[in-house]
C-alpha cells in the first residue's frame, strides 16, 4: 500500500511539473506570436503608408491576422456553430470586413491588439490565482518520519496519523500534529497573517506550512496530508472562486444579451444609412466594424472575477478566509454585527482585577489563599495563582488537610489554623458574616468574587473578570463610526454582560441565552430586513453563525467546526481583523463599481464618437478594448494593498 502511495505521489508531482511546463510553454508561445505579428504589422504599415505598395501591405496584414488570430477565429467559428455569439466572432467579422473594404492594416491591428488584450487578461487572472496557489504551496512534500528508532524521509502522502515526524530549526512543518518532544517558537504568519512567532511546547498543536524557528521538535501526526488545516484552506478558497455574487450573475446575464444587441446595432449602422439615406457604403460598413470592436465586453466580464480573486487573495494573506464573492458583497451592506462574548470579545480566561483586604495583613493572607488555590485545577484557582505570581507572591506555603468542597470552594490548614477560599454559599454554610455591600458592588460590575477567611471571619475578597481581547473596544468604536449597530449575545449572566456593554460601548445586549436561543435572536434580526453578521468562536455559536447572513468565526486555526460552518474565518483570535475584512469588502465593491461604470460609460462614449466619424478601427481596439481592459486590471490590483488595521499583538 505504501509503495502504491509513493508511486501515486510521484505521478502527482509529475503532473504538477507538467502543468507548469505547459503554462510556461503557452506563455512563451504567446510572446513569440506577439513578436512575429508585430513584425508583419510593421511591414504592412511600412509598405502601405510609406512605400505605397498596397498589395504587399494587405499580404503582410493578412499574415499578421493569421499568426495572431488563428485560435481566435477558430474558436469564434466553433462557438457560432454551437449557436453561441462570443467576442471572438465579433473580432473575426471585424477583421475580415476590414479587408473587404480596403482597411486590411487596421483589421490586422484589431486582431493583434485583441490577442494582446486576451494575453494580458489571462496573465492577470493567472497571477491572481497563482498568488493563492503559492500561498497553499508552503508545506513541504517530504517529512522525516521515525521508523524503528531511526528517521527516514518519506512523502507526506505516505505518512499516517500517529507517526512521529522530526522538525529541525528553520524547517517548515509538513503535517498537522502535536508536539511530543521539544519546544520552539513557530511562525504561523502563513495561516494567520500575524508576523510575531508563537511559543509552542509539549502538548501544543502545530500546523502544516508553518515554520519552526529555533528548537528541535518531534511531532505526532494528527491529520493526513489531505486533511490538514492547509488542505482545508485550499479547498475553501477553490470553492469560493466558484461562488458567484449577485453582481457577477447580473454581469453574466447582461453580457448574454449585450453582445447580440451590439451586433444588431453594428448591422443597422452598416445597412440603414447607405440603403435609406444613400450615404457611402464603405464609410458606414467601416463604422459598423468599429462598433463590433468597441462592443467587446471583455473588460466588463473581467472586472468581476478578477476583483473577487484579488479580494480572496488579500484576505488569505491577512489570515482571513472568505468563502465566496457573495459574502464580500454582503459585508458592504452590513447593518448589524452581533458578537458572542466569551472567546470573542473576551479571551475566555479569568484575570484577577481587585484584591480587597479587610485587615492590614494583605501579603500574608493572599499568599495563603494562592497556596490553597495552587492545589486545585479549577479555572478560578489557576487565575488566582497567576495573579499572585504577577504580583511577585509565590504560592509556596505548605498546606495540610486540603479539602475540595464541590460547587463552593476549598479549604486547608496552615500551622493548625483552618482557612477557606470560596463563594458566598460556603461562608453562609459556615455561618460567617459576609460583607454584602462590598460583594454586590463588584458583582454589579460583572466580576466574579472569591472570599477568603478562617472559621471566624472574612479576611479578604478577590474579584476576577474575563480578560477583554486586545482591540475589542477599538473595533466596536470603529463599527459605530461606520453606522453599523453592535449587539452582544451571550450565555453569561445579566451583570457580567451589562458591565462589558458599558465598558465597550455596545449598542444592545442579550444575556443568559442557550445556543438555540442565540440562533433565534439572529433570525429575528434578519426577519426585520436587516443584513446581519454574527461573530463567534465556532463551537457553541455554530447555529447562530449558520443562520446569520455572514457568519464570522474567530480562531479558525484551531477549530474544525468553524471551517465548516462559518462564511468567513479569522484564522487567529485577533478581533481587529474584522475591520481589515470590512476594508477589503468596501474597497472591492468600490473598485468593481468603478470598473463596471467606467467601462459602460467609455463604451457608449466611443460609440457616439464612431457616429461622429472620430474613431478608427485601431483606436477602437487599442483604446476601446485593450485600453479599458488594462485600466480594469490595474485598478483591480489595488485591492491587494488594503492596509491592516488593529493588527499588532499587544
Amino acid at each position: 500500500m505504501q509503495i502504491l502511495e509513493i508511486k501515486y505521489c510521484e505521478i502527482c508531482e509529475k503532473n504538477i511539473a507538467l502543468d507548469k511546463k505547459i503554462e510556461h510553454y503557452t506563455r512563451k508561445k504567446s510572446i513569440f506570436i506577439i513578436i512575429i505579428s508585430s513584425i508583419f504589422l510593421f511591414l504592412s504599415i511600412l509598405f502601405g503608408n510609406f512605400l505605397n505598395l498596397f498589395i504587399f501591405s494587405q499580404i503582410f496584414a493578412a499574415v499578421a491576422v493569421i499568426v495572431s488570430g488563428y485560435n481566435i477565429v477558430k474558436e469564434g467559428i466553433s462557438n457560432l456553430i454551437d449557436h453561441k455569439i462570443t467576442i471572438n466572432i465579433l473580432m473575426t467579422i471585424a477583421a475580415i470586413g476590414s479587408f473587404l473594404i480596403g482597411h486590411g492594416g487596421e483589421g490586422a491591428s484589431v486582431m493583434f491588439l485583441f490577442f494582446i488584450a486576451e494575453f494580458l487578461e489571462n496573465y492577470a487572472t493567472d497571477r491572481s490565482k497563482n498568488s493563492i496557489t503559492s500561498l497553499m504551496k508552503i508545506a513541504p512534500d517530504i517529512a522525516v518520519v521515525k521508523i524503528s528508532g531511526s528517521f527516514k524521509e518519506m512523502h507526506t502522502h505516505s505518512v499516517k496519523v500517529g507517526d512521529i515526524i522530526q522538525i529541525k530549526p528553520g524547517n517548515s512543518i509538513p503535517l498537522d500534529g502535536i508536539i511530543i518532544k521539544g519546544a520552539s517558537t513557530i511562525n504561523e504568519s502563513s495561516l494567520t497573517g500575524e508576523s510575531i512567532p508563537v511559543f509552542k511546547q509539549i502538548g501544543d498543536t502545530v500546523f502544516a506550512g508553518t515554520i519552526n524557528f529555533e528548537g528541535y521538535l518531534e511531532v505526532q501526526v494528527t491529520k493526513s496530508s489531505d486533511q490538514t488545516l492547509l488542505a482545508k484552506i485550499k479547498e475553501i478558497i477553490d470553492n469560493a472562486r466558484n461562488k458567484q455574487s449577485k453582481t457577477q450573475r447580473f454581469i453574466d446575464k447582461f453580457s448574454k444579451y449585450y453582445t447580440p444587441i451590439m451586433i444588431f446595432l453594428a448591422i443597422f449602422m452598416m445597412l440603414i444609412p447607405p440603403l435609406i439615406f444613400q450615404l457611402p457604403i464603405n464609410e458606414w460598413v467601416y463604422k459598423g466594424l468599429i462598433i463590433l470592436v468597441i462592443s467587446c465586453p471583455c473588460a466588463l466580464a473581467l472586472s468581476m472575477p478578477i476583483s473577487m480573486i484579488s479580494a480572496l487573495t488579500s484576505g488569505a494573506k491577512n489570515g482571513i478566509l472568505i468563502k465566496g464573492g457573495k459574502f464580500i458583497e454582503d459585508l458592504n451592506k452590513l447593518q448589524i454585527i452581533a458578537f458572542d462574548k466569551t472567546g470573542t470579545l473576551t479571551k475566555g480566561s479569568l484575570e484577577v482585577k481587585d484584591i480587597i483586604s479587610l485587615n492590614n495583613d494583605f501579603d500574608q493572607w493572599f499568599k495563603i489563599a494562592a497556596s490553597l488555590e495552587n492545589l486545585s485545577e479549577h479555572p478560578i484557582s489557576r487565575a488566582i495563582v497567576s495573579g499572585a505570581e504577577k504580583r511577585g507572591i509565590s504560592p509556596e506555603i505548605p498546606i495540610e488537610s486540603f479539602k475540595s468542597i464541590i460547587g463552593k470552594g476549598i479549604s486547608g490548614s496552615v500551622n493548625g489554623n483552618r482557612f477557606y477560599v470560596g463563594n458566598k454559599s460556603l461562608f453562609d454554610e459556615l455561618k460567617i458574616s459576609v460583607p454584602e455591600k462590598l460583594l454586590n458592588r463588584y458583582q454589579n460590575e460583572g466580576k466574579t468574587v472569591v472570599l477568603f477567611g478562617n472559621s471566624r471571619q472574612i479576611i479578604g475578597l478577590i474579584s476576577l473578570r474575563d480578560t477583554i481581547r486586545d482591540y475589542s473596544q477599538q473595533v466596536i468604536h470603529e463599527l459605530k463610526a461606520r453606522n453599523i449597530k453592535t449587539i452582544m449575545i451571550s450565555g453569561d449572566n445579566k451583570n457580567t454582560v451589562r458591565a462589558l456593554q458599558k465598558e465597550l460601548g455596545i449598542d444592545q445586549v442579550f444575556y443568559e441565552l442557550k445556543p438555540d436561543e442565540k440562533q433565534e435572536t439572529i433570525k429575528n434580526l434578519i426577519n426585520k430586513n436587516k443584513t446581519v453578521a454574527m461573530v463567534g468562536d465556532g463551537i457553541n455559536d455554530a447555529p447562530a453563525l449558520a443562520s446569520a447572513d455572514i457568519g464570522i468565526a474567530m480562531g479558525g486555526i484551531g477549530s474544525d467546526i468553524s471551517l465548516e460552518t462559518a462564511d468567513v474565518i479569522l484564522m487567529n483570535d485577533n478581533i481587529g481583523k474584522i475591520i481589515t475584512l470590512l476594508d477589503i469588502s468596501k474597497k472591492t465593491n468600490k473598485i468593481m463599481k468603478e470598473n463596471i461604470y467606467s467601462t459602460i460609460v467609455l463604451k457608449f462614449l466611443f460609440i457616439i464618437l464612431t457616429f461622429l466619424g472620430l474613431m478608427t478601427l485601431w483606436m477602437a481596439v487599442g483604446i476601446g478594448d485593450l485600453g479599458i481592459t488594462l485600466l480594469v486590471i490595474i485598478n483591480t490590483f489595488r485591492i491587494s494593498f488594503v492596509k491592516k488595521r488593529f493588527d499588532e499583538v499587544i
